[in-house]
């Protein structure tokens, strides 16, 4: 998340306000709270991946990130069934590891047989790190086998890894023409994305090497004629988070929090389009050091209608007919838009949906970080698939405690109230 506007934008908002509420959709179920502070671990829900048991659908897994309390594996009803933990810091004065993002990798090939695999970003150490997933393994079904040399995404020394402008997003690829893996990486607070290519290294473990990186805009030129960046404290850039890649065209959708999301060949080559643009694009604001947020001036009017700053976790869901959407969490509204997955359909708008408390004890979704989705039947509780969303506001909670988690959502519905 980044800096918020603490002054309405206006015009956009004012339509937003009027316009037909979206419809909602209840959860099935929900994970158990995390809390970020100290009593808790220091955990805090941001990511989910689906994997998928083809042996026995019905024990596929939610793998997920928890930032500083490591890493959490889900069975289909919400329960854990294992909790790993992010890396301790190098040295007393140097960040601990924060697992970001994360995605998955079907089918690499280790030195130690080939393999599945969850793929985080640690922000807190700059690296990937590889976790090898056995459903049936005794301890849990997740394995850390990251190469010990595996060496940090942008940072030179541990001095700029400190200074956490880190790994931060991430999506994974596996290129069909030639069958090689790789990551997509973004970094915090700056505008780069990094194409990092995985390969195994010995006794069974996983690196990676840097082909190339993009670095998105920070600054834009508006139909006045005038320059724009979005408001930030001093120094930071609007930074790309939630990220998801195309498998059957190799598209790349990335969200940059507080521009919109943009649409680019996932080897980074080629030139970046905007999807759609957040409601607050063009707004200009003034950074108040004070209150540590931004002051929002009057809405020019340039922005987008369907996604509110920030614009956050990116999934898509997959249709046997070669259709179906790409989804995306507009936090600063608590909805998710669909988009037309079909690149002949230039991703036009489908329509959009909140997911709503299904009762006091179950709420929905505010703030989402993260989403996952995967139109698989999943055994007799997710026939239709699975929709995972982050909840960054866990309601009841406990008092003043930070109370995050995942809400499993019934992916046939969505899909029904997509198309009615």
């Amino acid at each position: 998340m980044t800096t918020a506007f603490v002054a309405a934008t206006t015009t956009a908002s004012a339509t937003a306000t009027a316009a037909e509420p979206l419809p909602g959709i209840t959860p099935r179920a929900e994970t158990p709270v995390l809390h970020d502070d100290d009593a808790g671990g220091n955990a805090d829900a941001d990511d989910p991946a689906i994997w998928r048991n083809t042996a026995d659908p019905a024990r596929s897994l939610v793998i997920a990130t928890a930032k500083e309390g490591g890493l959490r594996a889900y069975d289909l009803d919400a329960r854990p069934v294992q909790s790993v933990a992010a890396p301790p810091a190098e040295g007393p004065d140097d960040a601990p590891g924060r697992f970001n993002n994360v995605d998955l990798v079907h089918g690499l090939k280790l030195s130690s047989g080939v393999a599945d695999l969850a793929v985080t970003s640690d922000r807190g150490h700059d690296t990937l790190r590889f976790y090898r997933i056995d459903r049936d393994r005794s301890g849990g079904p997740l394995t850390d086998v990251t190469d010990p040399a595996a060496p940090p995404v942008f940072s030179a020394d541990q001095a700029e890894v400190n200074e956490q402008r880190t790994a931060y997003g991430l999506a994974t690829w596996q290129d069909k023409a030639s069958g090689r893996s790789y990551a997509l990486v973004s970094r915090r607070e700056r505008t780069s994305v990094a194409l990092l290519e995985l390969l195994p290294a010995s006794g069974g473990k996983v690196t990676y090497r840097k082909v190339r990186t993009l670095d998105l805009p920070s600054s834009f030129r508006l139909p006045n004629g005038t320059s724009w960046s979005p408001c930030a404290e001093p120094g930071e850039l609007p930074q790309v988070e939630g990220m998801v890649v195309d498998p059957d065209n190799g598209t790349l959708y990335a969200g940059q929090e507080d521009v919109g999301i943009w649409r680019m060949r996932a080897d980074l080559t080629g030139k970046p389009e905007l999807v759609d643009k957040v409601r607050e694009y063009g707004v200009p604001g003034v950074y108040d050091e004070e209150t540590e947020e931004c002051e929002a001036g009057a809405d020019p009017g340039y922005g987008g209608k369907r996604i509110t700053a920030d614009v956050e976790g990116l999934t898509l869901v997959h249709e046997e007919d070669g259709d179906g959407y790409l989804l995306a969490s507009s936090q600063g509204d608590n909805t998710f838009a669909a988009y037309d997955r079909e690149l002949s359909d230039r991703n036009e708008y489908e329509g959009g949906f909140r997911v709503t408390p299904a009762g006091g004890a179950l709420d929905g979704s505010e703030e989402c970080d993260g989403a996952a989705a995967l139109n698989e039947p999943l055994g007799s509780k997710y026939p239709h698939g699975l929709l995972v969303v982050q909840d960054g506001h866990d309601a009841p909670g406990d008092g003043d405690r930070p109370a995050t988690n995942f809400k499993f959502v019934d992916l046939g519905k969505v899909m029904k109230t997509l198309d009615d």
